[in-house]
């Protein structure tokens, strides 16, 4: 498809202004960041439309910002937090009340950041892109994180809070496109919003649902995670781009671990990591707690990153919390990680070559603890079931099995070895030499 782009030449090569924007937790964010640096690197101009939350760190960095609602203030409200992460009623809550009654707000702000730009760079969820893109006649590249997002029949996903008869062998294929249906049929008053904006804005009907059918980009769509998760299916979006996975933590800028973390790192035995991530461990129920007795009962040392969340008292010896760490400094020095199964840590964890137990709320959640599990590189345990007793169960089948620290090893090599940045840019940069 031809596009209208108003890029100059420098030195015979293309230079844009590319809008990357994107909602949700770090594990949103941190990919468009590694993207980015290396479109700014190729000598691209890229401007941030994003949470407020964010703006401190996307400037430090030093790219252009722009506000962009809806504010994730439930970063800081474990309330909120908890409605978001529910596992039956997350995912609607989120697109009802979150990203759907924002919808004119996003689009605003989204218009005014985009204004003299060449091509908007949009996550899952700002449903305001295509918009914008459309009303500025802009071409626009949609992202993937995670191999749920396209609900493949032929290759079977596992969504929050359906039946276990879904997931039965042999009725895969069949259940997968009921799956495809059924969420057409529970999203379609989700969508009223945008089919509203659309016509008070003066752009022709959508065909099909913004959720499902028309969800993606007809120009480019990168599926920013790596093969060894999912390969391309027939059923995929046209125009997809299998990159792998896009890394960025910070660890960038050369940050040092705190020096209590390292002196305990090098002290003894390599601990176990318990993480929640940026968003879930808004909510973190009995998390720490009965990761703390788990790891007393093992007989095994602990790393809690415990974010915001007040530091547990009366550490026993051989446990240390700290509010924050870059993975990439922390995971390969790990015996385990135990965590939510996001994106982000999921895909850092298969980085740094360490098993994981597997701890999922909601939304993708589910489908990328059973991809690592089917890896052989993982065990999941349900939320409702993390209790000490049967958390130290997993943990002691996971460390005294030598085949998950052995595949997670050869996996860690190949997520390594793989260019994520380098061939979504290449897509990106392909687009405007076609154009």
């Amino acid at each position: 498809m031809s596009v209208p782009v108003r890029c100059h030449l420098s030195k015979g090569k293309v230079v844009s202004r590319i809008i990357l924007t994107t909602i949700g937790s770090f594990g949103d964010l941190h990919p468009k960041i590694a993207m980015a640096f290396e479109l700014r690197h190729r000598g691209h101009e890229v401007v941030f439309a994003t949470h407020k939350e964010y703006q401190d760190k996307i400037e430090a960095l030093g790219f252009e910002f722009h506000r962009m609602r809806p504010d994730n203030t439930a970063l800081n409200d474990p309330q909120e937090m908890a409605r978001m992460m529910d596992l039956k009623t997350g995912t609607e809550y989120v697109v009802r009340n979150w990203i759907g009654a924002s919808l004119r707000e996003t689009y605003t702000d989204l218009m005014d950041a985009a204004r003299n730009s060449d091509l908007i760079i949009h996550g899952e969820g700002v449903l305001a892109a295509r918009l914008v893109a459309e009303k500025l006649e802009m071409p626009w590249v949609s992202t993937v994180l995670q191999p749920l997002a396209f609900l493949s029949a032929h290759d079977p996903s596992v969504l929050p809070g359906l039946p276990s008869i879904f997931y039965l062998p042999g009725l895969n294929f069949i259940a997968q496109r009921s799956i495809r249906q059924l969420s057409k049929i529970l999203s379609k008053t989700w969508a009223e919003p945008v089919h509203q904006l659309r016509q008070e804005i003066g752009l022709a009907p959508l065909k099909g649902n913004p959720f499902i059918d028309e969800k993606y980009s007809p120009y480019l769509v990168l599926a920013m995670f790596s093969s060894i998760l999912a390969n391309p299916q027939p059923d995929w979006a046209a125009n997809t781009v299998l990159t792998g996975f896009n890394f960025y933590d910070g660890s960038q800028r050369e940050t040092r671990l705190p020096l209590e973390l390292e002196q305990f790192l090098v002290s003894g035995d390599p601990p176990i990591v318990f993480t929640l991530g940026s968003a879930a461990v808004m909510s973190p129920g009995q998390f720490y707690e009965e990761s703390i007795q788990a790891a007393k009962r093992l007989s095994r040392r602990a790393v809690l990153l415990i974010g915001k969340n007040v530091p547990p008292e009366n550490l026993p010896d051989g446990i240390i919390s700290v509010n924050y760490v870059p993975y990439s400094q922390i995971f390969p020095r790990a015996v385990a990680i135990v965590h939510q199964g996001g994106i982000g840590t999921t895909s850092q964890a298969l980085q740094a070559g360490r098993p994981t137990l597997v701890m999922p709320y909601s939304h993708d959640q589910p489908d990328n603890a059973a991809r690592v599990e089917r890896l052989g590189t993982s065990r999941t345990i349900a939320r409702k079931q993390y209790v000490a007793e049967r958390v130290a169960m997993q943990l002691g089948k996971l460390l005294e099995n030598p085949n998950y620290a052995s595949k997670a090893l050869e996996i860690g090599a190949i997520i390594r070895a793989e260019k994520g940045v380098e061939r979504a840019c290449d897509a990106i940069e392909k687009q405007f030499e076609s154009a």
